[in-house]
């Protein structure tokens, strides 16, 4: 009798343990990240653009000596404040200066610029690099003017606010992938600090699975009046920018052109903010930037990195490079600091849930060609408790259905046609942290094609 009771509570405890090891078969909401979206305060992102609209102009070319006035004073205030947030967490955050001096027709002397970034490794799997981006520097309406003031606040004082402060909330956090809060330098001068950042990621083997490229993201009042606190806009790749003509023929032909890596990136930020923050959504712009404008987050998808940039529902030009007088100039008083706080809780629910999920699938791959039935099938990655698959119709923007198919390397759908659907695959961890969906092949992979790479589909 002891021994069948011994052999029943055994079997009990093995069925336990595979429950707790298996994901739930449908998202979990996470008290953690409902804590999280409510935590950034007002009045630290206001005390941040305050300082940087105090130093006059922040423009790429401007003083680099003053300790009161110009970039080099701007660079050197954030990275004493990134210095501030290690110490209360105990040293949790290394600082460094990347830096490289360039040329160009917005910079005609050769000009260093500088990025002033914090790394917070993870505790597990420190070579997935989850980054959040701002441009430090500003300009007025002649981008060559390095003198006169340009204060900046929204473009982009208020970005760096917003990964400062991400910075502060995640500082005290667990963090299984290494998250990176990044002031960059030279924007409007050409993009420079995003080629910095991108560039040091190559050259140190970052596996970047996300850049959030935050850039005017402080206003809820539009130009034409309409004054909205409740949506931001995502922006985001369709197709790779580095993708290559085989890749482009094997894309055309099967699918993929709305499901880039950077797609799923901010399809999952859509679902995040639906689920965490109340009265606030994603909506999601099916381009890289705005019509015939640019970003930090170009650099990164050159590189082959997935990245969107984040900016408000409804942009004040006349707010923007503009130089100061009368109803023009980007000042203080634009700023609504309950909406950048709401931005800044989707940046760092965001990088919470990325950081805390199992890296992407890798290897996605479909088949069922003249079949009634379509398989799935993946290559595991490591964290992962279970994976779900996801599909939805071909003129579906978000992923309509999934299921939970446990710890496994494969799944068939029956009775769901391959030609009638696009499909994915998401990897979940034990307490049900999911990644980005991952579209299949080269399309969309969240794996860096190297540019020997360029002979695979």
């Amino acid at each position: 009798m002891f021994s069948r009771h011994r052999l029943l509570l055994a079997a009990l405890l093995s069925l336990a343990t595979a429950a707790l090891a298996k994901p739930p078969a449908l998202p979990v909401e996470h008290p953690e990240l409902h804590a999280l979206a409510s935590a950034p305060s007002e009045q630290e992102l206001r005390a941040t653009i305050t300082a940087l609209v105090g130093f006059g102009t922040r423009h790429t070319l401007s003083d680099t000596r003053s300790d009161n006035r110009g970039i080099g004073a701007a660079r050197r205030w954030v990275k004493a404040r990134f210095e501030r947030i290690s110490h209360d967490c105990g040293g949790c955050l290394e600082i460094i200066t990347p830096s490289q001096t360039f040329t160009g027709e917005r910079a005609p002397k050769p000009v260093e610029v500088m990025d002033v970034v914090a790394i917070k490794r993870g505790s597990a799997d420190p070579d997935r690099v989850i980054v959040i981006t701002g441009h430090l520097d500003s300009r007025v309406t002649d981008v060559m003017d390095a003198t006169h003031d340009a204060p900046g606040a929204n473009d982009d004082a208020s970005g760096v606010a917003a990964l400062i402060e991400a910075a502060r909330l995640l500082s005290t956090q667990d963090n299984r992938a290494t998250l990176i809060f990044a002031a960059l330098s030279g924007e409007e001068q050409g993009l420079y600090g995003g080629k910095v950042l991108a560039e040091y990621a190559v050259a140190h083997g970052w596996r970047v699975e996300a850049q959030l490229n935050n850039d005017i993201v402080g206003k809820s009042r539009g130009q034409n009046g309409v004054r909205d606190n409740t949506v931001v806009r995502v922006f985001s790749e369709g197709t790779k920018s580095n993708e290559t003509l085989t890749q482009a023929a094997y894309r055309r032909y099967h699918g993929g052109e709305v499901d880039s890596p950077s797609r799923n990136l901010a399809r999952l930020m859509d679902r995040l903010a639906d689920a965490y923050l109340a009265d606030f959504h994603v909506r999601m712009v099916y381009r890289t930037d705005r019509y015939g404008r640019g970003g930090d987050q170009v650099p990164f998808l050159q590189a082959g990195f997935p990245a969107v940039r984040i900016t408000e529902g409804h942009e004040d030009y006349a707010r923007q490079h503009q130089d100061l007088r009368p109803g023009y100039g980007d000042t203080i008083d634009g700023i609504d600091f309950r909406y950048l706080a709401r931005v800044t809780a989707l940046d760092a629910v965001t990088m919470a849930s990325l950081a805390r999920a199992p890296a992407p699938p890798a290897g996605v791959d479909i088949k069922g060609a003249l079949a009634t039935d379509t398989t799935v099938s993946w290559r595991k990655v490591p964290g992962a408790a279970g994976y779900r698959v996801h599909w939805r119709d071909t003129t579906a923007p978000r992923w309509q259905h999934a299921r939970a198919v446990g710890d496994v390397d494969h799944a068939v759908l029956g009775d769901v046609v391959i030609d009638d659907w696009f499909f994915g695959v998401s990897s979940v961890s034990a307490d049900g942290y999911e990644s980005p969906v991952v579209f299949p092949g080269d399309a969309g992979s969240f794996e860096r094609s190297p540019p020997e790479a360029a002979g695979r589909r």
